[in-house]
């Protein structure tokens, strides 16, 4: 057993689902110890923004007493509008130049004054084209959400320790559970309110982007359509009550959805054929709630002619016979942000 001292407990503040993860580093790996979802009202959080802190903290309590979780330390992460992610290439120095130099070199790539905005960087190594340069993997998150987070949890009762980005979360999940070869991967996980892609060579992310679309869209188109609550949209997504909506109008909606979901992707990877003309990407793995959508999966396959797959972040752990597996096999593409928190040490970096 490792040191409890630095052991997370993973909280995915989603904007229509919370989600906590507990495992615990055994000889052969990770053992997933405690796993549970639990749903919010809809506008307590929008596209990332908390709206509803009281709220919002009420549900985190109650989520970490629903599945018994007694340790405080946690490991959040964010995306979206508030978060840059950029690999830029710079002149040849040390970390710790860099350190004294970053802010100056993220002016020009970053959209927010630098003084709004806290910045980590990871340095990739030698640019293969030229040298004397490096490619860096800049970050920079806005410190207003970044605050707006750490209240809420600490309003919850939870100390966070790290704050991490939502697509390298999903690279840590992924890269856990699969092997990954030196070909373009694109994980690409739809929430309710937005997608994160990340396009991964070997074990290195080459090209992030979020765009603001998710599930929740498909259940405004519901409420359009019928007269209900965004919630009972919700459940009838699903089709949990067949009185309100036909199968046959539920479908036209789900299609038409995937279909702008599948030009916002194309794209994006448009974009990354651009900078990147001689590469192709290999597999999509989905993840998050969209990547239970049948509809979309065979849609994004044909119009790429990539392989789709669903992201299973359960692969390589030891899971305790109290988790029953269908469930688990259901709620897999949801919990992958998760997951990915959950293996953070509080000494990483």
């Amino acid at each position: 057993m490792f040191g409890k001292k630095t052991h997370l407990i993973g909280l995915d503040i989603g904007s229509k689902t919370f989600k906590v993860a507990s495992v615990e580093e055994i000889k052969k790996g990770y053992n997933l110890k405690e796993f549970g979802m639990i749903d919010i009202p809809s506008g307590v959080i929008e596209e990332g923004s908390i709206k509803d802190p009281e709220q919002a903290a009420d549900s985190i309590r109650q989520l970490f007493t629903m599945f018994n979780i007694k340790e405080r330390n946690v490991a959040l992460s964010i995306g979206g509008y508030s978060v840059i992610v950029k690999k830029i290439n710079i002149g040849a120095m040390s970390e710790d130049e860099l350190q004294e130099t970053i802010n100056i070199e993220a002016e020009q790539y970053i959209p927010f004054d630098i003084s709004d905005v806290n910045i980590d960087f990871q340095i990739l190594g030698e640019n293969e084209n030229n040298p004397s340069q490096i490619d860096v993997l800049l970050v920079a998150a806005k410190k207003e959400i970044i605050n707006d987070y750490v209240n809420l949890t600490q309003m919850a009762g939870l100390d966070p320790c790290i704050i991490d980005i939502d697509a390298f979360s999903l690279q840590n999940i992924y890269e856990l559970n699969y092997e990954t070869k030196d070909e373009n991967i694109a994980l690409i996980d739809i929430g309710a309110s937005k997608t994160s892609l990340n396009i991964l060579k070997g074990n290195s992310s080459v090209f992030i982007r979020d765009v603001s679309l998710g599930c929740g869209q498909i259940n405004e188109r519901i409420v359009s359509l019928v007269d209900c609550t965004l919630d009972e949209a919700e459940e009838l997504k699903y089709g949990d009550n067949t009185d309100k909506i036909s199968e046959e109008n539920l479908t036209q909606i789900i299609s038409a959805v995937s279909a702008d979901w599948c030009m916002e992707i194309g794209r994006a990877f448009d974009f990354f054929y651009s900078t990147y003309p001689d590469q192709n990407i290999k597999r999509i793995v989905l993840s998050g709630g969209g990547g239970n959508i049948k509809e979309f999966q065979q849609l994004l396959a044909s119009e790429t002619s990539i392989e789709v797959t669903t992201i299973y972040p359960f692969k390589n752990f030891s899971i305790d016979s109290k988790f029953d597996s269908s469930h688990l096999e259901k709620i897999a593409p949801q919990a992958a942000i998760c997951m990915g928190l959950s293996i953070r040490r509080i000494d990483d970096k």
